[in-house]
């Protein structure tokens, strides 16, 4: 083999195509989970949760954000004290119509204001001093494959995957679009490299690429034949998110086996110019969501799927001088579904008065939300996946 040839199809495995032993099941007709479905919507970079669900009622609120505070006569109301950002018609219609609950103050003691570090520990599920190598999905892969030839599956739409998928022995697939990807996989040089056999000199690395490669090829076949068989005509937003969630929408209403489904909008870190940059995302996000959720309604599928919105923190609750808010902790958590128990505001709002080092304090651990989506959307003993006992919600 060509040191070019190995080099590229080295770079296109370890970016998104690193799972032996996971995709040849693909093909495999069979029901992979017994319970609900999840979609996993990651708002990167630090959503403000405060400028998300605004407190109206509180005057800390507008005094600590002289600029940046959102007039209460233009919030989306969904009780006396509390309502969304303008841009979120589509969350105030889910949460109208009982579809989402909303959950305050989420986050874990000794919080860690790095992006890079707070995201490890929101996919990790470990404390803040805790340093681990595999995702809590990913565990949850490793758990649920063990002596089995039928696993359950974890797609995220891009072209990278996230700690959160990645277990020691079985991990996610990564895939922004299957239509290119299957292009890809009929480039002359990969369908040599697919059809080559393993001769006795053979390395391991080349097997491994070559053998993934093969296994790449038939995934992206069979994830356009599915996408293809029930395409979405909603419209979505014309956006990454939306375009993940309508291919999410395919290929659920085709009767696609994953359990698991990951995929974010990235941009939230606003130190500056905050205002006009969240609600053209908060906008997305909410319009995404809404179409996604009359998609599946339509397919018969909305009550059996289970979505969660999160960001790896908060901003502060005072603005500062860019007209921007800087990194915080605590934050709102959104799960959205037809089948959910309770929905609605689920805690009350986090106090302004009552803040830990100028930030929010949380009142509940993201974990206990975790504990009880494996709990009662996966149909596992969480304590397995997240090392010990925590409180959990009735979500669905």
């Amino acid at each position: 083999m060509k040191r070019s040839e190995f080099l590229k199809l080295s770079g296109l495995v370890s970016g998104s195509l690193l799972v032996p032993g996971f995709l040849q099941a693909f093909t495999e007709k069979q029901r992979l989970f017994q319970g609900k479905r999840i979609v996993f919507v990651q708002l990167s970079g630090g959503n403000d949760g405060l400028n998300t669900l605004v407190p109206f009622r509180n005057d800390i609120y507008y005094k600590l954000r002289p600029k940046l505070a959102l007039p209460s006569d233009k919030l989306l109301k969904i009780n006396d004290e509390a309502g969304f950002h303008p841009a979120m018609e589509g969350f105030r219609r889910l949460f109208d119509e009982g579809q989402l609950s909303i959950f305050n103050g989420v986050g874990y003691p000794n919080p860690d204001r790095s992006h890079f570090r707070s995201t490890d520990i929101w996919h990790t599920a470990s404390a803040s001093d805790e340093y681990l190598n595999t995702g809590w999905l990913g565990r949850l892969l490793d758990a649920e494959c063990k002596g089995s030839e039928n696993p359950w599956y974890a797609l995220e739409v891009d072209d990278t995957l996230s700690l959160a998928l990645k277990g020691a022995r079985k991990s996610g697939f990564a895939m922004k679009d299957a239509g290119r990807l299957k292009s890809l996989m009929q480039d002359p040089m990969f369908e040599h490299l697919a059809e080559r056999r393993m001769d006795a000199q053979a390395n391991s690395e080349q097997a491994f690429l070559y053998k993934t490669l093969r296994e790449t090829r038939s995934a992206a076949a069979y994830l356009v034949e599915k996408s293809a068989a029930k395409p979405s005509s909603r419209m979505y937003p014309q956006h990454d998110l939306g375009n993940a969630l309508r291919q999410i929408a395919s290929l659920i209403s085709a009767g696609m086996e994953s359990g698991i489904y990951y995929t974010g909008l990235s941009g939230f870190d606003t130190h500056v110019r905050q205002a006009e940059t969240q609600q053209r995302l908060l906008n997305i996000l909410s319009d995404s969501i809404a179409a996604f959720a009359e998609d599946l309604k339509a397919a018969g599928e909305w009550q059996n799927t289970v979505v969660v919105v999160f960001s790896e923190f908060g901003r502060r609750v005072k603005q500062n001088a860019s007209n921007g808010t800087d990194h915080g902790t605590a934050n709102n958590v959104y799960v959205l579904g037809g089948g959910l128990k309770n929905p609605g505001m689920r805690n009350p709002l986090v106090s302004l008065s009552d803040l830990d080092d100028n930030d929010l304090r949380h009142t509940i651990d993201f974990r206990e939300l975790y504990a009880s989506l494996l709990d009662q959307a996966f149909e596992f003993d969480h304590q397995k996946i997240l090392g010990r006992k925590f409180n959990t919600w009735p979500l669905v």
